[in-house]
């Protein structure tokens, strides 16, 4: 859905809306764990992601964590931020490294109220964002943990569109909210399959298409809400790397 340097919301734009955010805009590179915004602050910045994806974490008192979304080069971290004042609970990390084009977040608020069309577009990949944490979160209570790893490893493909994923089986545990062990046999039991192939932290999607049957049918409802993002953009479009 996109290439390596790209990023689909800036691509999505107009020339002259897209100049207007690309000028303010520096590239950075975001090494693995990269902190992008903390639970109850506001940002500094925004991201335009261009490769590798982010984790949008919800942390419990008790210090249990899960991951309540995620995003890749479709998207822009920060884009809650500039809605409103309301205290958000989430912190935002590099889940695989990348790099991204980042804006202050005061220039992108600005930004935001001026144009017509760039406040539809970030409220297009907010409601996209939130109806996907919706049916995570229904996900994540009604399915069994096989479903949801084959389900969660396939978001993770689309998003950095390679068969190969750098992840851990303590990482993918703390994302999907589960024991280590848990995410050990549920992995072993993908690989006996054939569906994956795990050694030291590097997932291999062996066969795409039997890892979609063995997840749950939430894939295919993320799926639909991933590649109809920015269906209906501009005609003027971008299509030079963004």
């Amino acid at each position: 859905m996109s290439s390596p340097s790209r990023n689909l919301f800036l691509a999505s734009l107009t020339p002259e809306s897209h100049d207007h955010l690309h000028n303010r805009s520096t590239a950075v590179s975001l090494p693995l764990r990269t902190v992008l915004y903390e639970a109850d602050r506001a940002p500094d910045f925004a991201y335009f992601m261009t490769s590798g994806m982010a984790s949008v974490v919800t942390t419990m008192a008790q210090g249990e964590s899960a991951e309540v979304a995620i995003i890749g080069s479709e998207g822009i971290v920060g884009s809650m931020h500039i809605l409103g004042s309301a205290p958000d609970q989430t912190r935002c990390f590099m889940q695989l490294s990348g790099s991204a084009l980042r804006i202050p977040l005061s220039q992108f608020r600005e930004a935001f109220r001026s144009s017509e069309e760039i406040r539809d577009r970030v409220l297009e990949f907010v409601q996209h964002q939130s109806l996907s944490v919706s049916q995570i979160a229904a996900c994540n209570r009604l399915h069994g943990a096989e479903e949801r790893l084959a389900r969660w490893l396939l978001m993770v493909r689309d998003r950095i569109e390679s068969d190969t994923l750098n992840l851990t089986q303590e990482f993918m545990a703390e994302m999907l909210g589960a024991q280590r062990t848990t995410v050990t046999m549920v992995a072993g039991t993908l690989q006996v399959s054939g569906l994956i192939e795990y050694r030291r932290g590097h997932v291999r999607i062996v066969s795409r298409e039997n890892l979609e049957d063995a997840a749950c049918d939430c894939y295919q409802v993320t799926k639909r809400l991933y590649s109809g993002l920015y269906k209906h953009k501009n005609t003027g479009s971008v299509e030079k790397a963004s």
